[in-house]
């Protein structure tokens, strides 16, 4: 589409360069913008063009025009308002979906910007209207109508007005009466309040009193009768009288018409196709209560101009019920118009330049704009995050046909892919101990097994009285947040439950389980050690991947791989994999292009692979919505621009973020619907309401008002006293609006934290929960949640019964076999004070953080001296009462830093009376500071900072290795 700078007002110059609203009213034909102090307030006489920005997750601009016609408005101002929409889109690039709003007709979406109502006054700029005039309070009825937005309505003060079905707000000049019709909802009459909220606080400069008024209620009750009062006294109301408002909408098929010069004309065919629509033309989809008009790419500014007028005097014309006119560009149509076809393709042939954009930028430019809105911007990539505490407490259980077996702590992160797993992960909340039950289903698990973990997981939720949050997850579609709690992950071919042996047997299927003794291969990916994960593939050569590392292993015999887009990173990430798939064996390290043959030889040979990073589902904007479930339909609402006041405690809600969903259920739904949540999400991914290719094994959790989770609350502006209160939504809508605000919930007592299965659960306090810093030493003892000081002198020699890990722990080869308890010198808690402040004071070495010196951790706290109080106080909160001893015996030799020393003659691995009870992978730390500078040529400290197959390198050529 061609763009001249004529062709644009410049009231649109630099709009849409932020996310927000902006306004312009229709004056003398052209746009006139609307200061942000009135932002919300509409006249009946008037016309405006309204402009919603958003900006996505992307980085990306999206916008939405509307051009709203007031009941009084001349026939003139709305044409103009429909002419100047289809200009601002041009302005903005030609990508927009417009919207036609009638008064007392808006779409929710319109409605959603403006909550919790629009009122519009009477008055206007055109046809010798002028804007009312400030006057004493005059007592008005209105109607509200709507779950999740309002439709508010004034109709005459008359007793006549009311009915049993919906809920009227009676203003008057010293309160407030809302009345409830019989027949109306919880929801409605809550979402009704806020309205009175904003009459009282708009009108009344939030000076008034209010009162719920109850259909049928005995005028006994005071505010009862005065609010009969004010029609004379209670008197039975008249059944309700069909109005334009509740004319069922036009359920006739669509009808396609095609715009040529000004003219509509009938396309002829017996199914609607995309095929059908011309990038060269403009056509209109009547639907009835909906008129879409389609725009092609090609067509010009006038054609476009054109073929929206001929959609306003269809509209006029009819004596349907006020349609809602929605114009599409080609390659940018709404969900709603692309379900109305009976056939869509996924993509189109489409070409979308920003060449339209780009122009209009152009033009802009030279007359001082600034026009950086207007240019796509760049993706704005983040590093997703749990949102989790990984201080937790884990407990994993394998499913066996209906039962289910608990995994020890050592095998509790190794899945394998014929099983299917539950588990129960528990972690300080912010009032009190968050929980998560999941299941984790295997991709080769049988279907009777994924039904038994769903239903344990469910019948675990419900014992617990649904306080906890639940989770489905399927291998390969893993959330972030459980690969922060299981930190070191690994799936295993095949599988150990009955259901997948029986299965493999009957279908005669080869068992491709694990085997340590076989060949496997192991791709190794994640972010960092407290997210890493080892996946088992097929031992071939079309497995690799460049932008991987990998562990080959036959039997004893390992090789490491590393793909050539690799990271330092990602060849640590395999070093740490290898203690807990293969330890104690040393590896044989492959560079992508420079590979043994006997590492080929293992993998049948050399073939093609890829080098592109396998891609997971991207977390998109989320999308909110209120759905109803039964056996004979399953219908879904979208709540637009959404808060957590829109969360109803009647209702079930899904929250769509494309890579994962949430299920929100609501404490006053009934038993039987909060059963089904699971179920309700599984629906929901099965009909992609969105059009979004949801996969329908993306996870689900399950989520509970009151024990919202953070990794949910997080999409939202969260008060948790909110969803602390007692009552239905009306209860507690009214409890806020009398109130003046939020009402104050006293927070729960955190429960005491109990051990399961010996494990402590206890967990550090918030200033230490804060940090999820992770040490980790050459022998890979991973502590998490502690201040990285602390984990510096303590991580590798912590008492393992105090543990609370949600990993299994590595095998702990000791650097000191010699040093025991019973051999432990008691220091003074000082000292292990002045040591941990020395840790703050000045980084360690790159000595001293390989090899830490030979500390323990008791919960003995001896007496402090008085002097050192002050010390004691400014880091007690990392110490608890944990104290450090130093444990080495009399009789061992140590060198200037503390460490146990031996004679390199009786280290190297030839030596006839070799050194016993020492830690046989690291031989050269027991060498004295003067004798590795002898044998390596450099200190410790350069050591230390080699990559990690130098460092064998170099030991392997002095006998050390």
């Amino acid at each position: 589409m061609a763009v001249s700078m004529r062709d644009l007002d410049s009231a649109f110059q630099g709009a849409g360069q932020k996310a927000g609203l902006e306004i312009w009213r229709i004056e003398n034909f052209n746009a006139v913008p609307v200061p942000k102090s009135s932002y919300g307030k509409f006249f009946t006489g008037d016309s405006y063009v309204i402009l919603k920005t958003t900006a996505s997750k992307s980085g990306a601009l999206r916008h939405d025009i509307h051009y709203w016609l007031g009941k009084d408005t001349s026939q003139d101002e709305a044409g103009a308002a429909a002419i100047k929409t289809v200009e601002l889109d041009a302005a903005l690039g030609g990508r927009a979906v417009q919207y036609r709003e009638v008064q007392g007709h808006e779409t929710e979406k319109f409605l959603s910007y403006f909550k919790p109502c629009i009122i519009p006054q009477e008055g206007g700029v055109a046809s010798g209207f002028k804007h009312a005039e400030a006057e004493k309070h005059k007592t008005r009825l209105f109607v509200c109508r709507g779950k999740h937005v309002v439709h508010v309505k004034e109709v005459p003060f008359a007793r006549a007005s009311l009915n049993h079905d919906d809920i009227f707000v009676l203003d008057t000049e010293l309160k407030i009466f809302q009345f409830n019709g019989s027949n109306s909802s919880i929801q409605e009459r809550a979402k009704a309040l806020e309205v009175v909220q904003y009459i009282k606080d708009t009108y009344h400069e939030g000076k008034c009193e209010v009162a719920a008024v109850e259909d049928g209620k005995l005028m006994a009750d005071p505010e009862t009768g005065e609010f009969w009062g004010f029609f004379g006294g209670f008197a039975p109301l008249p059944r309700k009288t069909a109005s334009d408002d509740d004319k069922p909408t036009d359920s006739r098929p669509p009808k396609l018409l095609c715009v040529e010069k000004g003219q509509a004309e009938p396309v002829e065919t017996d199914s609607l196709k995309r095929e059908l629509l011309d990038t060269n033309k403009c056509y209109i989809l009547d639907c009835g209560f909906e008129v879409f008009v389609w725009m092609g790419r090609n067509t010009s500014l006038d054609e476009r101009k054109s073929a929206s007028g001929v959609a306003d005097e269809l509209v006029s014309s009819t004596d349907q019920l006020k349609p809602q006119i929605i114009r599409v560009i080609e390659g940018f149509e709404t969900v709603m118009f692309r379900s109305k076809f009976d056939s869509w393709p996924q993509t189109t042939n489409v070409t979308v330049s920003e060449d339209g954009r780009g122009k209009v930028a152009a033009l802009l430019k030279r007359q001082g704009v600034n026009v950086k809105g207007l240019l796509k911007a760049d993706p704005v990539r983040e590093e997703p995050q749990p949102y989790i505490d990984c201080t937790g407490h884990l407990q994993v259980w394998r499913v066996n046909g209906q039962e289910k077996i608990l995994l020890q702590v050592s095998d509790q992160s190794k899945f394998y892919s014929g099983d299917c797993y539950i588990f129960r992960y528990t972690c300080p909340g912010e009032d009190k101990e968050d929980c998560l039950i999941g299941t984790w289903i295997g991709k080769k698990s049988v279907e009777e097994e994924r039904a038994s973990a769903n239903s344990l997981a469910s019948k675990m939720v419900e014992s617990m009285k649904f306080l906890a949050s639940q989770a489905r997850i399927y291998e390969g579609n893993e959330p972030i947040q459980f690969h922060s709690i299981l930190q070191s992950f690994i799936v295993f071919k095949g599988g150990l439950s009955d259901g997948y042996k029986t299965y493999i047997a009957e279908k005669e299927i080869p068992d491709e389980t694990y085997n340590e003794n076989g060949v496997a291969l192991f791709r190794i990916q994640g972010s960092g050690p407290d997210n890493m994960q080892a996946i088992q593939v097929e031992p071939v050569a079309s497995s690799l991947n460049s932008s991987y590392c990998y562990i080959l292993h036959n039997g004893p015999a390992v090789f490491t791989w590393s793909g050539s887009s690799t990271s330092a990173e990602d060849q640590e990430l395999v070093e740490r994999m290898l203690d807990l798939i293969k330890p104690n064996l040393q590896s044989k390290p492959q560079r992508e292009g420079s590979e043994c043959e006997q590492f080929w030889d293992l993998l049948g040979g050399k073939s093609e692979y890829p080098s592109q990073k396998i891609l997971r589902e991207a977390e998109n904007d989320p999308h909110l919505f209120s759905c109803h479930f039964s056996k004979q339909y399953f219908q879904v609402t979208e709540v637009y621009n959404f808060s957590q006041d829109d969360l109803m405690t009647e209702d079930i809600f899904i929250l769509d973020c494309h890579s994962e969903i949430f299920v929100w259920v609501g404490q006053q739904v009934d038993s039987k619907s909060r059963m089904q949540a699971l179920t309700i999400g599984e629906k929901f991914l099965e009909h992609d309401f969105l059009l979004e290719k949801l996969s329908h094994v993306a996870p689900i959790y399950v989520v509970m008002e009151g024990s919202e989770p953070p990794f949910f609350t997080r999409f939202f502006k969260w008060d948790s006293a909110k969803s602390a209160m007692l009552g239905n939504s009306f209860q507690r809508k009214l409890t806020i609006v009398k109130s003046g605000g939020t009402p104050h919930v006293d927070k729960p007592k955190r429960r005491t934290p109990v051990s399961y299965g010996g494990r402590s659960s206890s967990v550090p306090d918030k200033s230490q929960r804060s940090s999820r810093s992770m040490s980790v030493s050459p022998d890979r003892v991973r502590v998490r949640g502690r201040s990285p000081a602390f984990n510096a002198l303590a991580a590798n020699f912590e008492n393992p019964n105090a543990r609370n890990l949600s990993t299994p722990p590595p095998v702990i080869r000791k650097l000191y076999p010699k040093s025991t308890p019973d051999s432990a010198i008691l220091a003074p808690k000082s000292a292990a004070i002045a040591a941990l402040s020395s840790s703050f004071e000045q980084p360690p070495s790159a000595r001293e953080s390989m090899i830490p010196r030979s500390l323990k951790v008791t919960s003995v706290m001896p007496k402090s001296n008085p002097e050192n109080n002050d010390k004691e106080k400014s880091v007690s909160s990392r110490v608890e009462s944990l104290t450090i001893q130093e444990d080495v015996k009399e009789d061992e030799v140590e060198d200037e830093e503390g460490l146990v020393i031996h004679p390199y003659e009786r280290l190297k691995i030839t030596s006839a009376d070799p050194v016993s009870n020492i830690d046989v992978t690291k031989r050269e730390t027991y060498l004295s500071s003067a004798e590795f500078k002898e044998k390596f040529g450099m200190s410790k400290d350069a050591f230390y900072k080699l990559p990690k197959w130098k460092q064998n390198k170099l030991k392997m050529a002095v006998q050390l290795f």
